[in-house]
């Protein structure tokens, strides 16, 4: 395992909650000294314990493991502020509707962060009847290529996935404006209008 749970994690945490060592650990059924030994780091909690202690601290096991908080601020749902995650190691696609933690093959995987496409990246939009075509004059080879063209409206999100050696093209029912991403292995995420030329 990679990540193990730090005593500056659970220290943290039982202070933000006002709980004092010997209340963690009666929650726990431990002493208050092995609560004292986990955020002195001379020892761990038990694997067994972390489900316990993440919901005695009120956090996930994995961000408890990761050292670190997500709140989805999200909570309307609003699609458009959804995130995407990509793991470097298998090319695993992960939507969410708001921050995460995701971990894939090992690694916690950052929320990609959507820019302005370069020329290198732009799509070509074209409107095919009640359709987009949506394409890109990007290399496809195993070394760099797409891996996904998205389309995301304000009710739902349809994604594309891409090979190297195919094509780097895609068709949505077209569902009016909107946002297009496209996710490049080497540069990374590229956002731009749905704005479909008739």
């Amino acid at each position: 395992m990679d990540h193990y749970v730090t005593g500056t994690t659970i220290k943290a945490l039982r202070e933000k909650y006002r709980m004092t060592q010997a209340e963690l650990a009666e929650k726990l059924c431990v002493s208050d000294k092995a609560v004292s030994k986990w955020e002195n780091g001379r020892g761990f909690p038990d694997v067994s314990l972390l489900e316990p202690l993440g919901k005695a601290l009120h956090i996930s096991v994995p961000e408890l493991l990761c050292g670190q908080t997500v709140t989805n601020t999200n909570r309307a749902s609003n699609i458009l502020k959804s995130r995407f995650y990509v793991c470097p190691v298998c090319g695993n696609v992960v939507f969410a509707r708001g921050d995460a933690v995701i971990s894939c093959c090992g690694i916690q995987l950052p929320a990609l962060e959507a820019e302005e496409p370069d020329p290198a990246h732009r799509l070509i939009i074209e409107r095919v009847e009640d359709e987009i075509f949506v394409s890109a004059e990007h290399p496809m080879t195993k070394e760099h290529s797409l891996s996904f063209i998205a389309y995301m409206t304000a009710d739902r999100c349809e994604t594309v996935v891409l090979y190297p050696e195919g094509n780097a093209e895609a068709r949505f029912f077209y569902r009016g404006s909107g946002w297009l991403y496209a996710c490049c292995n080497q540069h990374g995420l590229f956002r731009q209008k749905a704005a479909a030329s008739k």
